[in-house]
Order: structure tokens, then C-alpha cells, then sequence
């Protein structure tokens, strides 16, 4: 179950992602989902790692974390998916 999680949480995080950064990225969705799921873990540990992954209520900043991580990876990744696809 927590599979099914990983990938939820990866498209959420991965669309944000995506509206955060300027301009279009036309990666396709599965990508969008790895990226989201890699922000996803890369920011828990940064969060754990600066001792806010766990606070009282909702954990806004792990979140923003978790976003931040995902968009500077769809940002990389979107450069070479086009010339790839070139």
C-alpha cells in the first residue's frame, strides 16, 4: 500500500513541481510522477536533516522542501527529454 502512496505523492508533488517552474515542460506524466516521488524523498531527508520533518499540524515546510527539490529536478531533466527526443 504505501507503494500506491509513493506514486500519489509523487504526482501531486510532481504537478506543483511543475507549475512552479516558468515556462513549459513537456515531459510525460510517468516522468513527472519519478521526479515527484525522487523530490519527495530527497526533501524528507532535507527536512529531517534541518530537524522540521515532523512538526505540529501540517509540515508546511517539508512540503515546500519536498516541491522546491522536485522543481530544480523537472527543471534539469527537461532539457535533455527534449533533445533526447530530437
Amino acid at each position: 500500500m504505501s507503494f500506491l502512496w509513493a506514486i500519489i505523492a509523487g504526482l501531486i508533488i510532481g504537478l506543483l513541481a511543475k507549475l512552479v517552474v516558468p515556462g513549459r515542460q513537456p515531459i510525460p506524466l510517468w516522468l513527472t510522477v519519478i521526479l515527484g516521488i525522487v523530490g519527495a524523498l530527497a526533501g524528507n531527508g532535507l527536512a529531517t536533516a534541518f530537524g522540521v520533518r515532523d512538526t505540529g499540524g501540517i509540515d508546511w515546510i517539508r512540503h515546500f522542501f519536498q516541491i522546491g527539490i522536485a522543481a530544480v529536478l523537472i527543471a534539469a531533466v527537461t532539457p535533455v527529454w527534449l533533445r533526447r527526443r530530437a
